[in-house]
């Protein structure tokens, strides 16, 4: 049986990425569109009903799977809307809030509800051994991270980096926000053991590059992830939505709970 995919701001880059991949998946049927009212034109190539008005179009698709990469503002407003629709939800969007993730729990309490800041298979496996590496490395390895994206990308660090981070700071038994450093400048003295440096650099049109670095006596570790395009966000979104409807309501899933 295919599934129905709802998109959401199906007008922008990963929108359209998603909306073109679900109508090539032969297990999938790209069943509607959410975007803006003005940019709605747009979307009549995808040859399905087009609405700015998310309950209106949730409720034209009963038993589909909402595709949500927007901005955290849209993306929260869309999990409300499909929460009253009976509709399941997979949210790519970065930069939410801690009010936010909560809210979206709580919502998961009663509706299918799936969120990952980092939609690659890759970078999740990076998630499930990177506590396994530092913790055998030891503490004497100074852990730092360089996040690179594109140009109109809006958050700082990148949901990814800050996943990515919270990891290496919990196999290490630390909270994030006291040893994360986003910047250093002039005279910082030298650098203090429990820390985790995460740089930014934005620039052209980059997808996405992460690369953690594990720095102790005599040698340094780098990992890096590199994004070649948004298609491999897609795929995981897209492998999500057919996962989701069959799970029950009651928790927030992510990548790790499908894979």
């Amino acid at each position: 049986m295919s599934t129905s995919i709802i998109v959401t701001g199906a007008g922008g880059r990963m929108g359209s990425t998603i909306c073109r991949m679900a109508q090539e998946d032969p297990a999938l049927t790209l069943a509607a569109v959410v975007e803006r009212p003005e940019r709605l034109a747009s979307l009549d190539v995808w040859k399905c009903p087009a609405g700015s008005d998310a309950d209106a179009v949730f409720a034209q698709v009963p038993g589909g799977v909402v595709v949500d990469f927007t901005s955290p503002e849209a993306s929260m407003a869309n999990a409300r809307a499909a929460a009253r629709a009976g509709v399941s939800h997979v949210i790519g969007t970065t930069g939410l809030t801690a009010e936010q993730k909560a809210e979206l729990a709580d919502l998961a309490r009663t509706a299918r509800i799936f969120w990952a800041p980092n939609m690659s298979i890759g970078v999740n496996v990076l998630l499930k051994i990177l506590p396994q590496l530092v913790q055998q490395l030891g503490e004497r390895y100074d852990l730092e991270m360089v996040e690179l994206h594109h140009n109109r990308k809006k958050d700082s660090p990148s949901g990814t980096a800050l996943r990515l981070a919270e990891c290496l700071a919990e196999a290490r038994g630390w909270n994030l926000p006291d040893v994360a450093n986003y910047h250093r400048e002039g005279i910082i003295g030298e650098r203090p053991k429990d820390e985790i440096g995460i740089q930014t650099i934005r620039g052209g049109d980059v997808v996405g590059v992460h690369t953690i670095y594990a720095m102790g006596p005599g040698e340094r570790i780098e990992i890096t992830h590199q994004a070649h395009s948004r298609e491999n966000f897609a795929q995981g979104a897209l492998r999500a939505a057919k996962w989701l409807p069959q799970q029950q309501p009651g928790t927030l899933y992510s990548m790790l709970d499908m894979l």
